[in-house]
């Protein structure tokens, strides 16, 4: 089940207690930055000589999509997608792969941050006498 469609059954049922939402999520990513394991080589040796040698003999780096997400508050996550067959990579897809597999990283992230605020609050209001 997608995250939209978790969302409208929330919405459906009437469950309006503060949680994470799948806008929250897209909101809270700034930067969004893909690259092979290949081009990671490359960028890691500068020498063109060591990746054609490298290259060469681990082909397999192409295959290997990494998507890293920075996050509003500089925080970064990471996702991969790794494909066994050369002949099914695409590109386009190994990107949509890695970057779902970095947005799950960040939900149970968001949602402690957001469950320290409600029992901040719970806390607050306990000790102040008043409600939360």
């Amino acid at each position: 089940m997608s995250d939209k469609a978790i969302e409208q059954e929330i919405q459906a049922k009437g469950l309006n207690a503060p949680r994470i939402k799948p806008d929250d999520i897209k909101a809270n990513i700034v930067g969004e930055y893909y690259f092979t394991a290949s081009e990671g080589v490359q960028a890691a040796l500068h020498k063109q000589d060591e990746l054609t040698r490298l290259t060469g003999a681990h082909g397999e780096l192409a295959l290997l999509t990494f998507c890293v997400l920075v996050l509003k508050n500089g925080f970064t996550v990471t996702g991969e997608s790794a494909c066994a067959s050369p002949e099914n990579f695409d590109e386009e897809i190994g990107r949509r792969i890695a970057r779902e597999n970095a947005v799950a990283k960040v939900w149970p992230l968001m949602g402690y941050e957001l469950r320290s605020k409600l029992a901040a609050r719970a806390e607050f209001g306990q000790s102040e006498g008043g409600e939360a």
